[in-house]
């Protein structure tokens, strides 16, 4: 769908960039898109270095782009990072349209007082009737800017092909079986003290981006909005090294979750995913068997700065209906494995992409408006 003022393009070539589009301030610089289409920064715009940066990663990850232009200099004035995948789930709600992509746990809205609502919604219906490929971008609200079809080429980077994940919660038969008390469930768990647990937690968080200097192999806690799979994924990885092997813990629901590193202090998900880690409880004289009376905790520095329990955890996702369900640490996405973590690298990337564009057009976070 042509929009007045937009662009969006899935080839991306920086002309006049240096080394990852840094060295163009003093004479501007051209970017060209789809079909031979230039566009310009303006190097009296404060954000175009930024922009370079983030389309020179896009261009690196062969990722599309959507770009606003100024109407009276045709130089970019806004950049969004467009998600591609099928529709999963549409549900109507009181301001128009939510819907879900099969490769993103981000829920977005379109809302009914655009001026466009009837045909992107017209595409987003028959998108799903079909299963095929869109192309979607939004804001920083999760709010859709632009949805079209999408069907994928040589030049395209890749798009993953997720099976259907199951939405059913942890039964009573695997709560026992997975129950930690057990005596060779504790060698299995090698449940840790509270204090080690504190320490594997601030590991993982000291590993987070420095929204000032973002560069690998930064994880993007501070982009909580979207690409929870690769961040629970690495985290098992740098757990693997510290000799610990966590299991993980997904969320399905409507959630609805207060974030400081959002600029509307709030994110909408599908569902979500973090480590969990066996911890040994505190010492009770009651407890005859206190060595190992142990319960999983969760390692979610996205929203916590402790490990905190299954219960703690789903409370503060906004849905109380929302399911659990726990797997091995080493599923990727529910039964897919990525061993190699070459997925989990290339969704950090484009994470750490987002995370850039939104510190370089609103600023870094944490926000100080949200509580």
């Amino acid at each position: 769908m042509a929009k007045r003022n937009v662009v969006v393009s899935r080839q991306i070539r920086l002309e006049g960039a240096g080394p990852e589009g840094r060295t163009f301030a003093a004479r501007g610089l051209e970017v060209e898109l789809d079909e031979g289409r230039r566009v310009r920064l303006d190097p009296e715009n404060p954000r175009s270095e930024g922009f370079a940066r983030v389309l020179a990663g896009l261009a690196e990850l062969r990722r599309p782009v959507y770009l606003e232009l100024d109407p009276n200099t045709e130089a970019v004035s806004r950049l969004l990072i467009p998600a591609v995948g099928r529709i999963k789930k549409v549900r109507d709600v009181e301001d128009g349209v939510e819907l879900q992509l099969d490769t993103s746990h981000r829920r977005y809205l379109l809302r009914r007082q655009q001026d466009d609502f009837a045909e992107m919604e017209l595409t987003l219906r028959k998108a799903q009737s079909a299963a095929t490929l869109v192309m979607l971008t939004s804001d920083d609200a999760q709010e859709v800017a632009d949805i079209r079809f999408f069907r994928p080429g040589p030049d395209d980077g890749p798009i993953p092909d997720f099976p259907p994940r199951p939405e059913t919660e942890l039964g009573w038969l695997d709560r026992i079986r997975l129950w930690p008390i057990w005596p060779w469930r504790w060698w299995w768990y090698r449940c840790v003290s509270t204090t080690r647990a504190q320490q594997i937690f601030d590991t993982m968080s000291a590993t987070s981006c420095n929204p000032n200097a973002i560069a690998p192999p930064c994880i993007p806690y501070m982009f909580p909005d979207d690409g929870c799979w690769a961040r629970a994924h690495e985290m098992r990885r740098l757990m693997n090294n510290m000799g610990i092997e966590p299991k993980k813990i997904w969320i399905d629901g409507w959630l609805h979750t207060p974030t400081r590193n959002n600029p509307n202090c709030f994110v909408n998900w599908g569902w979500h995913v973090a480590p969990t880690i066996c911890v040994r409880r505190r010492w009770r004289p009651w407890y005859i068997f206190w060595w190992w009376w142990g319960e999983r905790m969760v390692i979610d520095p996205s929203l916590f700065a402790t490990p905190v329990t299954k219960t703690d955890w789903k409370a503060v996702q906004g849905d109380p209906n929302a399911t659990l369900t726990e797997t091995a640490g080493s599923d990727y996405w529910f039964g897919q494995t990525d061993p190699a973590y070459v997925d989990t690298n290339y969704y950090l990337g484009v994470y750490r992409l987002e995370l850039q564009n939104r510190v370089n057009q609103v600023g870094p976070p944490p926000y100080v408006q949200c509580p």
